[in-house]
Protein backbone atom coordinates (compact mmCIF):
# COMPACT_ATOMS: atom_id res chain seq x y z
CA UNK A 1 0.00 0.00 0.00
CA UNK A 2 1.18 3.37 -0.95
CA UNK A 3 3.94 4.98 0.65
CA UNK A 4 5.33 2.15 1.02
CA UNK A 5 6.67 0.76 -2.53
CA UNK A 6 7.24 -2.90 -1.06
CA UNK A 7 3.78 -3.43 -1.53
CA UNK A 8 3.34 -4.91 2.24
CA UNK A 9 1.54 -3.14 4.97
CA UNK A 10 3.89 -1.74 7.44
CA UNK A 11 3.50 -4.19 11.05
CA UNK A 12 1.51 -2.41 13.45
CA UNK A 13 2.93 -2.44 16.93
CA UNK A 14 0.40 -2.74 19.51
CA UNK A 15 0.63 -1.12 23.01
CA UNK A 16 -2.31 -2.15 25.78
CA UNK A 17 -2.51 0.07 29.18
CA UNK A 18 -0.27 0.30 32.26
CA UNK A 19 -1.27 -2.45 34.32
CA UNK A 20 -2.98 -1.60 37.55
CA UNK A 21 -4.46 1.94 38.99
CA UNK A 22 -1.03 2.74 40.08
CA UNK A 23 0.38 3.21 36.84
CA UNK A 24 -2.38 4.53 35.08
CA UNK A 25 -0.93 7.32 32.64
CA UNK A 26 -4.08 10.00 31.11
CA UNK A 27 -2.10 10.84 28.10
CA UNK A 28 -1.20 7.27 26.74
CA UNK A 29 -5.09 6.82 27.64
CA UNK A 30 -5.88 9.69 25.48
CA UNK A 31 -3.30 8.49 22.87
CA UNK A 32 -5.33 5.53 22.55
CA UNK A 33 -8.51 5.60 22.63
CA UNK A 34 -8.95 9.00 20.69
CA UNK A 35 -8.92 11.52 23.80
CA UNK A 36 -11.45 12.77 26.43
CA UNK A 37 -12.78 16.28 26.89
CA UNK A 38 -12.78 17.52 30.54
CA UNK A 39 -13.70 14.19 31.64
CA UNK A 40 -15.76 12.73 28.61
CA UNK A 41 -14.88 10.71 25.75
CA UNK A 42 -14.66 12.41 22.26
CA UNK A 43 -17.64 10.29 21.42
CA UNK A 44 -19.23 11.77 23.92
CA UNK A 45 -18.66 15.26 23.26
CA UNK A 46 -19.75 14.68 19.71
CA UNK A 47 -23.39 13.58 21.01
CA UNK A 48 -24.15 16.72 22.01
CA UNK A 49 -26.19 18.42 19.50
CA UNK A 50 -24.49 22.16 19.65
CA UNK A 51 -21.19 20.44 19.09
CA UNK A 52 -22.31 19.26 16.03
CA UNK A 53 -23.67 21.72 14.45
CA UNK A 54 -20.90 23.67 15.00
CA UNK A 55 -18.60 21.20 13.34
CA UNK A 56 -21.01 20.60 10.76
CA UNK A 57 -21.45 24.42 9.73
CA UNK A 58 -18.28 25.22 9.47
CA UNK A 59 -17.08 21.45 7.63
CA UNK A 60 -19.80 21.56 5.33
CA UNK A 61 -19.80 25.53 4.72
CA UNK A 62 -15.98 24.76 3.25
CA UNK A 63 -16.87 21.51 1.73
CA UNK A 64 -19.61 23.41 -0.41
CA UNK A 65 -17.71 26.33 -1.25
CA UNK A 66 -16.32 26.34 -4.68
CA UNK A 67 -12.93 26.29 -5.04
CA UNK A 68 -11.07 26.82 -8.41
CA UNK A 69 -7.25 27.78 -9.40
CA UNK A 70 -6.52 31.33 -9.79
CA UNK A 71 -3.22 31.84 -12.55
CA UNK A 72 -1.39 35.52 -12.33
CA UNK A 73 -1.25 36.87 -15.38
CA UNK A 74 0.18 40.82 -15.45
CA UNK A 75 -1.91 42.18 -13.26
CA UNK A 76 -4.75 40.29 -13.29
CA UNK A 77 -5.91 36.78 -11.83
CA UNK A 78 -7.65 34.20 -14.23
CA UNK A 79 -9.49 30.57 -13.38
CA UNK A 80 -7.41 27.84 -14.71
CA UNK A 81 -10.19 25.23 -14.66
CA UNK A 82 -8.46 22.15 -16.18
CA UNK A 83 -5.39 22.47 -13.45
CA UNK A 84 -4.85 18.89 -13.25
CA UNK A 85 -4.99 19.11 -9.12
CA UNK A 86 -8.24 20.97 -8.89
CA UNK A 87 -9.87 18.13 -10.24
CA UNK A 88 -8.88 16.21 -7.22
CA UNK A 89 -10.81 18.79 -5.02
CA UNK A 90 -13.90 19.11 -7.54
CA UNK A 91 -13.73 15.64 -8.80
CA UNK A 92 -12.71 12.63 -7.39
CA UNK A 93 -9.87 12.60 -4.61
CA UNK A 94 -9.29 9.12 -4.88
CA UNK A 95 -11.30 5.74 -6.00
CA UNK A 96 -13.97 5.68 -3.12
CA UNK A 97 -13.38 9.81 -1.81
CA UNK A 98 -15.03 12.53 -3.39
CA UNK A 99 -13.71 16.08 -3.54
CA UNK A 100 -15.94 17.16 -1.44
CA UNK A 101 -15.48 14.61 1.74
CA UNK A 102 -11.99 15.07 1.43
CA UNK A 103 -12.63 18.75 2.27
CA UNK A 104 -15.34 18.37 4.93
CA UNK A 105 -13.41 15.49 6.56
CA UNK A 106 -10.20 17.09 6.76
CA UNK A 107 -12.20 20.77 8.18
CA UNK A 108 -13.92 18.41 10.30
CA UNK A 109 -10.83 16.85 11.97
CA UNK A 110 -9.06 19.89 12.47
CA UNK A 111 -12.03 21.10 14.18
CA UNK A 112 -12.08 17.88 16.82
CA UNK A 113 -8.30 16.86 17.08
CA UNK A 114 -5.25 19.11 18.20
CA UNK A 115 -3.10 17.36 15.64
CA UNK A 116 -5.19 19.10 12.64
CA UNK A 117 -6.95 17.89 9.42
CA UNK A 118 -4.18 15.06 7.10
CA UNK A 119 -3.86 13.77 4.10
CA UNK A 120 -1.63 12.07 2.33
CA UNK A 121 -0.55 12.90 -1.95
CA UNK A 122 -0.06 10.06 -3.61
CA UNK A 123 2.23 11.31 -7.07
CA UNK A 124 2.86 9.70 -9.84
CA UNK A 125 6.16 11.19 -11.80
CA UNK A 126 5.86 14.08 -9.78
CA UNK A 127 2.14 14.86 -10.27
CA UNK A 128 -0.60 14.33 -7.26
CA UNK A 129 -3.03 11.41 -8.59
CA UNK A 130 -5.25 10.81 -5.79
CA UNK A 131 -5.34 12.78 -1.77
CA UNK A 132 -6.35 10.17 0.51
CA UNK A 133 -7.45 10.73 4.44
CA UNK A 134 -6.30 8.55 6.82
CA UNK A 135 -8.17 7.63 9.29
CA UNK A 136 -7.74 9.61 12.10
CA UNK A 137 -4.11 8.56 13.95
CA UNK A 138 -2.67 6.68 10.97
CA UNK A 139 -0.70 9.73 10.02
CA UNK A 140 1.38 10.90 13.14
CA UNK A 141 3.25 14.39 13.35
CA UNK A 142 6.56 15.98 15.43
CA UNK A 143 7.65 19.08 15.69
CA UNK A 144 11.50 20.05 15.31
CA UNK A 145 13.07 20.30 18.73
CA UNK A 146 14.79 23.10 18.26
CA UNK A 147 11.90 25.56 18.07
CA UNK A 148 11.10 26.21 14.26
CA UNK A 149 7.84 24.60 14.42
CA UNK A 150 8.95 22.15 11.41
CA UNK A 151 6.36 19.03 10.96
CA UNK A 152 7.79 16.10 9.99
CA UNK A 153 4.87 12.98 9.28
CA UNK A 154 5.06 9.48 9.55
CA UNK A 155 2.47 7.23 8.70
CA UNK A 156 2.58 3.55 10.04
CA UNK A 157 5.95 4.91 11.38
CA UNK A 158 7.34 5.61 8.10
CA UNK A 159 8.50 8.83 7.37
CA UNK A 160 7.09 10.36 4.44
CA UNK A 161 7.59 13.63 2.69
CA UNK A 162 5.82 16.72 4.55
CA UNK A 163 5.34 18.28 0.95
CA UNK A 164 3.11 14.78 0.41
CA UNK A 165 0.95 16.06 3.37
CA UNK A 166 -2.08 18.34 3.43
CA UNK A 167 -2.11 19.41 6.80
CA UNK A 168 -4.73 21.68 8.00
CA UNK A 169 -4.31 23.40 11.87
CA UNK A 170 -6.60 25.70 13.58
CA UNK A 171 -5.29 28.34 15.92
CA UNK A 172 -3.02 27.88 18.51
CA UNK A 173 -2.10 24.60 16.91
CA UNK A 174 -5.56 23.62 19.40
CA UNK A 175 -8.91 22.72 17.85
CA UNK A 176 -11.61 24.21 19.34
CA UNK A 177 -13.12 20.51 21.05
CA UNK A 178 -10.46 20.56 23.53
CA UNK A 179 -10.35 24.25 24.21
CA UNK A 180 -14.12 24.42 24.47
CA UNK A 181 -13.91 20.90 27.05
CA UNK A 182 -15.62 22.59 29.80
CA UNK A 183 -18.78 24.00 28.25
CA UNK A 184 -19.33 21.06 26.07
CA UNK A 185 -18.60 18.53 29.44
CA UNK A 186 -21.34 20.60 31.15
CA UNK A 187 -23.61 20.84 28.17
CA UNK A 188 -23.23 16.98 27.97
CA UNK A 189 -23.74 16.18 31.98
CA UNK A 190 -27.22 18.99 31.81
CA UNK A 191 -28.30 16.91 29.04
CA UNK A 192 -27.64 13.47 31.25
CA UNK A 193 -29.59 15.08 34.14
CA UNK A 194 -32.47 16.20 31.99
CA UNK A 195 -32.46 12.62 30.43
CA UNK A 196 -32.39 10.70 33.73
CA UNK A 197 -35.62 13.49 34.87
CA UNK A 198 -37.71 12.19 32.20
CA UNK A 199 -36.37 8.79 32.13
CA UNK A 200 -39.25 6.25 32.98
CA UNK A 201 -41.13 8.50 35.16
CA UNK A 202 -44.59 7.80 36.72
CA UNK A 203 -47.77 10.18 36.01
CA UNK A 204 -49.04 11.76 37.68
CA UNK A 205 -45.23 12.50 39.62
CA UNK A 206 -45.37 12.75 43.07
CA UNK A 207 -46.09 10.71 46.70
CA UNK A 208 -48.85 8.17 47.30
CA UNK A 209 -49.66 8.24 51.07
CA UNK A 210 -52.11 6.27 52.76
CA UNK A 211 -53.82 5.99 56.29
CA UNK A 212 -52.05 3.81 58.40
CA UNK A 213 -48.44 1.63 58.88
CA UNK A 214 -47.44 -0.39 55.76
CA UNK A 215 -45.05 -3.14 55.40
CA UNK A 216 -42.32 -2.66 53.50
CA UNK A 217 -43.90 -5.66 51.35
CA UNK A 218 -47.23 -3.49 51.30
CA UNK A 219 -45.52 -0.40 50.60
CA UNK A 220 -43.50 -2.18 47.56
CA UNK A 221 -47.00 -3.89 46.49
CA UNK A 222 -48.40 -0.65 46.05
CA UNK A 223 -45.37 1.47 44.41
CA UNK A 224 -45.31 -1.41 41.95
CA UNK A 225 -49.09 -1.30 40.88
CA UNK A 226 -49.22 2.83 40.68
CA UNK A 227 -45.88 2.37 38.36
CA UNK A 228 -47.79 -0.57 36.89
CA UNK A 229 -50.88 1.84 35.97
CA UNK A 230 -49.46 4.67 35.39
CA UNK A 231 -46.17 4.72 33.71
CA UNK A 232 -45.18 4.95 30.14
CA UNK A 233 -47.59 4.70 27.77
CA UNK A 234 -50.43 4.77 30.28
CA UNK A 235 -49.16 8.32 31.96
CA UNK A 236 -51.53 10.81 32.31
CA UNK A 237 -54.44 8.94 32.78
CA UNK A 238 -56.82 9.51 35.91
CA UNK A 239 -55.84 8.15 39.33
CA UNK A 240 -58.21 6.06 41.35
CA UNK A 241 -57.35 6.16 45.51
CA UNK A 242 -59.42 3.89 47.93
CA UNK A 243 -58.84 3.53 51.87
CA UNK A 244 -58.54 7.23 52.33
CA UNK A 245 -55.30 7.29 50.04
CA UNK A 246 -53.24 10.89 49.07
CA UNK A 247 -51.74 12.24 46.18
CA UNK A 248 -49.49 14.94 46.51
CA UNK A 249 -48.31 16.00 43.38
CA UNK A 250 -44.56 16.81 43.08
CA UNK A 251 -43.32 20.05 41.33
CA UNK A 252 -40.22 21.16 39.69
CA UNK A 253 -37.66 23.49 41.83
CA UNK A 254 -36.54 26.26 40.43
CA UNK A 255 -33.51 24.68 39.99
CA UNK A 256 -35.37 21.95 37.60
CA UNK A 257 -37.10 25.07 36.52
CA UNK A 258 -33.63 26.37 35.27
CA UNK A 259 -32.12 23.54 33.86
CA UNK A 260 -33.14 24.73 29.71
CA UNK A 261 -31.17 28.45 31.24
CA UNK A 262 -28.15 26.22 31.93
CA UNK A 263 -28.17 24.24 28.98
CA UNK A 264 -28.88 27.19 26.70
CA UNK A 265 -25.83 29.24 28.11
CA UNK A 266 -23.46 26.47 27.61
CA UNK A 267 -24.56 25.87 24.18
CA UNK A 268 -23.97 29.64 23.51
CA UNK A 269 -20.56 29.17 25.07
CA UNK A 270 -20.24 26.68 22.77
CA UNK A 271 -21.13 28.34 19.53
CA UNK A 272 -18.19 31.17 20.74
CA UNK A 273 -15.47 28.97 20.96
CA UNK A 274 -16.34 27.92 17.52
CA UNK A 275 -16.96 31.38 16.20
CA UNK A 276 -20.07 30.25 15.37
CA UNK A 277 -23.28 32.72 15.41
CA UNK A 278 -25.85 30.81 17.74
CA UNK A 279 -28.34 31.33 14.61
CA UNK A 280 -26.21 28.58 13.09
CA UNK A 281 -26.29 26.12 15.57
CA UNK A 282 -30.56 26.62 15.89
CA UNK A 283 -30.56 28.62 19.19
CA UNK A 284 -33.14 31.42 17.92
CA UNK A 285 -34.06 32.84 20.90
CA UNK A 286 -32.38 36.80 20.46
CA UNK A 287 -32.81 36.55 16.29
CA UNK A 288 -34.72 38.88 15.15
CA UNK A 289 -34.93 40.61 11.41
CA UNK A 290 -33.17 43.00 11.81
CA UNK A 291 -30.17 40.94 13.50
CA UNK A 292 -30.16 38.13 11.46
CA UNK A 293 -28.11 39.53 7.76
CA UNK A 294 -25.67 41.05 10.70
CA UNK A 295 -24.95 37.41 11.97
CA UNK A 296 -24.75 36.07 8.47
CA UNK A 297 -21.94 38.79 7.98
CA UNK A 298 -20.07 37.51 10.92
CA UNK A 299 -20.29 34.14 10.11
CA UNK A 300 -18.75 34.55 6.94
CA UNK A 301 -16.17 37.04 8.03
CA UNK A 302 -15.20 35.76 11.66
CA UNK A 303 -16.08 32.07 11.27
CA UNK A 304 -16.03 30.63 7.82
CA UNK A 305 -12.93 32.68 6.13
CA UNK A 306 -10.57 32.07 8.13
CA UNK A 307 -10.90 28.10 7.91
CA UNK A 308 -11.13 29.28 4.38
CA UNK A 309 -7.51 31.09 4.17
CA UNK A 310 -6.60 28.18 6.07
CA UNK A 311 -7.74 25.39 3.99
CA UNK A 312 -6.19 27.25 0.77
CA UNK A 313 -2.73 27.41 2.87
CA UNK A 314 -2.96 24.04 3.26
CA UNK A 315 -3.43 23.09 -0.73
CA UNK A 316 -1.18 25.70 -1.37
CA UNK A 317 2.04 24.34 0.10
CA UNK A 318 1.06 20.48 -0.38
CA UNK A 319 -0.90 20.44 -4.25
CA UNK A 320 1.56 22.80 -6.24
CA UNK A 321 5.26 22.51 -6.75
CA UNK A 322 7.65 25.79 -5.51
CA UNK A 323 7.68 26.53 -9.09
CA UNK A 324 3.54 26.86 -9.56
CA UNK A 325 3.08 28.49 -5.79
CA UNK A 326 4.25 31.77 -7.36
CA UNK A 327 2.14 31.55 -10.43
CA UNK A 328 -1.11 29.68 -8.83
CA UNK A 329 -3.17 29.62 -5.76
CA UNK A 330 -6.64 28.11 -4.94
CA UNK A 331 -9.08 29.79 -3.99
CA UNK A 332 -12.54 29.49 -2.59
CA UNK A 333 -15.25 31.70 -3.80
CA UNK A 334 -17.79 32.94 -1.34
CA UNK A 335 -20.67 34.73 -3.72
CA UNK A 336 -23.25 31.94 -3.17
CA UNK A 337 -22.44 32.67 0.54
CA UNK A 338 -22.74 36.22 0.58
CA UNK A 339 -26.04 36.14 -1.58
CA UNK A 340 -29.20 37.16 0.55
CA UNK A 341 -31.75 36.77 -1.64
CA UNK A 342 -32.55 37.06 -5.27
CA UNK A 343 -34.28 40.29 -5.21
CA UNK A 344 -31.28 42.35 -3.45
CA UNK A 345 -28.74 40.27 -5.50
CA UNK A 346 -30.23 41.42 -9.09
CA UNK A 347 -30.12 44.81 -7.42
CA UNK A 348 -26.24 44.99 -6.68
CA UNK A 349 -26.07 43.66 -9.61
CA UNK A 350 -27.47 46.17 -11.73
CA UNK A 351 -26.19 48.81 -9.82
CA UNK A 352 -22.48 47.54 -10.32
CA UNK A 353 -23.69 47.47 -14.67
CA UNK A 354 -25.12 51.02 -13.93
CA UNK A 355 -22.08 52.05 -12.93
CA UNK A 356 -19.98 50.16 -15.41
CA UNK A 357 -17.84 48.23 -12.72
CA UNK A 358 -19.49 45.18 -14.32
CA UNK A 359 -20.72 44.45 -18.13
CA UNK A 360 -23.88 42.46 -18.70
CA UNK A 361 -21.86 39.36 -19.02
CA UNK A 362 -19.95 39.30 -15.89
CA UNK A 363 -22.97 40.45 -14.08
CA UNK A 364 -24.96 37.16 -15.91
CA UNK A 365 -22.16 35.17 -14.72
CA UNK A 366 -22.87 36.13 -11.14
CA UNK A 367 -26.08 34.38 -11.84
CA UNK A 368 -24.89 31.34 -13.21
CA UNK A 369 -25.75 32.49 -17.02
CA UNK A 370 -24.65 31.89 -20.33
CA UNK A 371 -23.67 35.40 -21.92
CA UNK A 372 -25.75 37.40 -24.27
CA UNK A 373 -26.13 35.53 -27.44
CA UNK A 374 -25.82 39.36 -29.25
CA UNK A 375 -22.21 39.16 -28.53
CA UNK A 376 -22.81 42.90 -26.62
CA UNK A 377 -23.03 41.70 -23.28
CA UNK A 378 -18.75 42.40 -22.77
CA UNK A 379 -19.40 46.16 -23.37
CA UNK A 380 -18.91 48.71 -20.14
CA UNK A 381 -22.58 50.75 -20.46
CA UNK A 382 -25.28 52.23 -18.55
CA UNK A 383 -28.05 51.10 -19.78
CA UNK A 384 -30.35 54.16 -18.24
CA UNK A 385 -28.45 56.78 -20.01
CA UNK A 386 -26.52 55.16 -23.15
CA UNK A 387 -29.02 56.09 -25.83
CA UNK A 388 -28.71 54.39 -29.30
CA UNK A 389 -30.37 55.66 -32.39
CA UNK A 390 -33.53 53.15 -34.08
CA UNK A 391 -31.75 51.85 -36.72
CA UNK A 392 -28.61 53.61 -37.01
CA UNK A 393 -29.44 55.72 -39.75
CA UNK A 394 -30.08 51.92 -41.72
CA UNK A 395 -32.63 51.21 -44.03
CA UNK A 396 -35.31 49.14 -41.82
CA UNK A 397 -34.65 45.70 -43.54
CA UNK A 398 -30.91 46.02 -42.26
CA UNK A 399 -31.49 47.09 -38.81
CA UNK A 400 -33.83 44.14 -37.96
Amino acid sequence: MWPFKSGAAPAVEEKALPAGTGSFDPELYALLTGGTVAGISQGQALSVPAVQACIRAISEAVATSPITIKRRVGDQEVDVPGFPALRLLTGEANGWTSGFELLRDLASQALTSDTGGLAFINRVRGKPVEVIHYTPGSITVEYDAKGTQEPSYRIGGKKVKAADVVHLRGAFSRCPLSMARQSISTAYYIERHVEKLFANSAKPGGVLSVEGRLTAEAATRIGQSWKTAHSGEKSGGVAILDNNGKFTPITFTSADAQTLELLREANLQIARAFRVPPSMIYELSRMTWSNWESAGRDWITYSLMPWLRAMESALNRALLSDAERGEYRFAFDVDDTTQADLTARATAINSLIQATVLSPDEGRDWLGMAPRADGRGGEFINPAITVKPANDNRPREAAA
